[in-house]
């Protein structure tokens, strides 16, 4: 069954894949979208501690409420285990509570999306890795993928977008945003007139917690060794 939201809906925004901590409100005008306000804090280790205060705060600043949202877009990765599924488990508890669907995407494509000429974007993966797309005036071409820098190929990318530090590694002028947006995170939506599938993590590697069972089976590996 379709979803079409109202032309004039109001979006939450969320992001945590990244050390930003994003919140913000977008309303959808046609194709036109609207920021009306947003919060981003940068803080790799307060994604629980700063995802509800920004939400509320952004709220509050747009002068709307929770029960103003139409939908909920959440950024899905790539990103570590920890603080990618603060933010999908807040956009689902969001949109179970209100009723409202929950659209997942792709969090490099509310980066990359927003770029122009060629682009490569990179965001922190931890291990002396990066998360990594290519794209062609916003769209992607090439990932996502995680590796180390010296194994990320540009291709013909003129500039590199994501996280300024790892940006710096690949010798290319840096472009815009730094980080997962609220507009981008919502451009990012492919299809608003279907119903929005399944939050699916996109960690692209296991995640460094092992289950009980996991632990046993390589404690048992190492015994027999």
């Amino acid at each position: 069954m379709a979803v079409e939201l109202h032309m004039t809906d109001l979006v939450l925004a969320i992001d945590t894949a990244t050390p930003a901590v994003t919140a913000g409100l977008v309303r959808r005008d046609g194709d036109r979208l609207h920021v009306l306000a947003e919060r981003v804090s940068i803080d790799a280790r307060a994604h629980a501690e700063r995802i509800t205060p920004n939400v509320l705060a952004a709220l509050a600043d747009a002068g709307r409420t929770m029960a103003d949202l139409g939908a909920v877009v959440v950024g899905c990765g790539p990103g570590p285990f920890t603080g990618l599924r603060v933010g999908m488990a807040t956009a689902a508890a969001y949109g179970h509570a209100l009723g409202v669907p929950v659209y997942g995407v792709c969090s490099l494509d509310a980066i990359g999306g927003l770029t122009t000429g060629e682009t490569l974007v990179v965001t922190d993966a931890r291990r002396r890795e990066v998360y990594w797309a290519r794209y062609r005036n916003g769209a992607r071409t090439d990932g996502p993928a995680v590796s180390a820098p010296a194994d990320v190929d540009p291709g013909v990318a003129t500039s590199v977008a994501g996280s300024p530090e790892h940006a710096a590694l690949f010798g290319l002028p840096l472009g815009e945003p730094s980080c997962p947006t609220s507009v981008g995170l919502v451009a990012a939506v492919d299809d608003w007139s279907q119903p929005p599938s399944a939050l699916v993590p996109l960690y692209l590697r296991r995640p460094d917690a092992k289950t009980i069972a996991e632990r046993a089976d390589i404690a048992q590996e190492g015994a027999s060794r």
